[in-house]
């Protein structure tokens, strides 16, 4: 990522919208640009503008920096074409990247994407294209309003019924409609959300929380942490320290971003909540003490998904609602939404993806969607993952479990108790040739996984990619999804690193067990599943 790969881009960006007419025909006019705070962010973003204005083309700079999600309501917002957002998000210090929307306000997709790309390889020379100077009149800067427009969008959406309103706060708000404040720890890990954050809680009414001292302010170095991702071990640690130094009841993280959420809550002494959960590969950094427990992205997905439904179900038409999520993440969701007489959309990995469930499916409304990796869309206000959105969502939904007198896992509990246990895990191979070993897996599928027979196997390459757990068919894709009795393997190529990811869930009904007693078995399958995946990708 350099400015020569940012002017280039831009300039293919440019002629898209020129050539097709998306700049003017209806479809949004001008560009919204925004930055994270990571090393040269701004300088691409200036970047980003000079090139746009110099082909005639008007920006809007959002004020520095910003998260992500900001970008993503601002084009809708502002009525924009495109909107393009310099970021990196939970990256490396080193990196950073460029993130495309188009005028509906979710990322980029076919075949806008390929027509862009196509675009690129044939810019001429760099030196030869027009850059506006930073006082053009097409470079207009914007000031809090794009900011205050989207707290008041949001949080009545994510923080349910009592939320403040348009720039109000404090008593008669959500939180004082829940009971006391709840004592709530957040890291904005080093990145950008944390004032927005902020500014979004005391809005809806909540108590402001304990603000992670050390990783409050920007920071594109993240000094703390190895690696500026909530996913990772370890990166939650400062926070899981102050959370026990206080005595919280939850701790909230943002990626540098903004646009993902990690969810921390005390466990019971005795250790029984989640035990089986503990063994997934997914649980996060699970804690260097056994006192606190990193949800994994499935566990919050299921509880948002299901608070959501819950507080929408009394609104009119409860049938039109609709929540989504991907072939990757748990099939919870799924049963949630039946059982509530809700829609449900499987969708392709990615919130360009789930952003735009509802599109195709006329008479239904978006209340939620969310992917494995902690990403979570709280409504239609943000057409992209919005951790701002979804932390708000979590406390509501925090609080109001206190005031019932349950913990959250008691309420997680409580589904699996109705749905069965969904046990999730991760395995990943680092290869140089995923093609060939997909292709080998399609030309010679194994029959059986560790004794358990292959039950069917759903092959998405091809157009259309074949058809998804709500019936209706997906885009081509890379994909190969294994289903067995009571489990599931999914495995696909990463989209930017030399790997294919494998993502397996374990399914395990009460039928007269108890929890602990189905979470157990679900544990014991899910280790001879994950040593044959390795063996089967080991031999392909």
């Amino acid at each position: 990522m350099n400015r020569a790969v940012v002017k280039a881009t831009t300039a293919a960006v440019a002629d898209w919208l020129l050539e097709s007419g998306a700049d003017a025909a209806g479809n949004g006019t001008g560009v919204v640009v925004g930055c994270d705070a990571r090393h040269r962010s701004a300088d691409f973003a200036d970047e980003v503008a000079g090139v746009l204005a110099g082909t005639g083309i008007a920006v809007h700079l959002l004020p520095r920096p910003c998260p992500t999600p900001l970008l993503a309501f601002a084009v809708r917002q502002l009525g924009t074409a495109v909107g393009v957002m310099i970021t990196a998000s939970h990256n490396p210090a080193a990196d950073n990247g460029y993130k495309l929307y188009l005028s509906d306000g979710a990322q980029v997709i076919p075949p806008v994407d390929a027509e862009i790309e196509e675009r690129i390889a044939s810019v001429g020379p760099l030196a030869q294209i027009p850059l506006a100077e930073a006082a053009s009149p097409l470079i207009i800067r914007h000031g809090d309003e794009v900011a205050q427009a989207y707290l008041d969008a949001v949080v009545p959406v994510a923080a349910g019924p009592g939320a403040a309103g348009p720039g109000a706060a404090g008593p008669g708000a959500a939180g004082a409609v829940l009971g006391p404040a709840l004592n709530v720890v957040y890291t904005p890990m080093h990145g950008v959300a944390g004032d927005l954050m902020l500014r979004a809680i005391r809005q809806a009414g909540f108590a402001s929380p304990h603000v992670v001292a050390a990783q409050a302010e920007p920071d594109p170095d993240f000094p703390t942490v190895a690696f500026p991702n909530p996913e990772e071990p370890g990166a939650l640690d400062l926070a899981l320290a102050d959370a026990r130094r206080l005595g919280a009841e939850l701790v909230v993280a943002s990626d540098p971003d903004g646009d993902r959420l990690a969810v921390a809550v005390p466990e019971p002494a005795d250790g029984t909540a989640l035990s089986a959960t503990a063994l997934s590969a997914t649980a996060l950094s699970a804690t260097a003490a056994s006192d606190w427990r990193v949800l994994t992205g499935d566990q919050v997905g299921a509880l948002l998904g299901a608070s959501l439904l819950e507080r929408t179900a009394a609104q009119a038409a409860p049938r039109t609602r609709l929540v989504a999520s991907t072939i990757v993440s748990s099939t919870l969701l799924a049963k949630i939404a039946a059982a509530a007489g809700a829609g449900y959309a499987e969708t392709l990995t990615g919130f360009k993806w789930i952003a735009r469930a509802a599109d195709g499916r006329p008479g239904t409304r978006f209340v939620f969607g969310y992917e494995e990796a902690l990403g979570y869309a709280v409504g239609d206000v943000v057409r992209d993952k919005d951790g701002i959105g979804a932390a708000l969502a979590m406390l509501w939904l925090a609080t109001s479990a206190r005031a019932a007198g349950r913990s959250v896992l008691e309420v997680y509990d409580a589904l699996e108790t109705v749905h069965g246990v969904h046990l999730t895990s991760q395995l990943t191979l680092r290869t140089a040739e995923p093609a060939r070993i997909m292709s080998r897996l399609r030309a010679d599928p194994p029959a059986e996984f560790g004794g358990e027979p292959v039950a069917g196997m759903v092959d998405l390459a091809g157009s259309p990619g074949g058809p998804g757990a709500d019936g209706l068919p997906l885009p081509a894709a890379d994909v190969l999804i294994f289903r067995l009795p009571g489990a599931r393997v999914v495995l696909r190529p990463s989209g930017t690193e030399p790997k294919i990811k494998c993502y397996l869930e374990i399914t395990e009904p009460l039928t007269g067990r108890s929890l602990a007693a189905a979470r157990r078995a679900a544990a014991q399958r899910l280790a001879p599943l994950r040593s044959a995946l390795e063996a089967v990708l080991a031999a392909a």
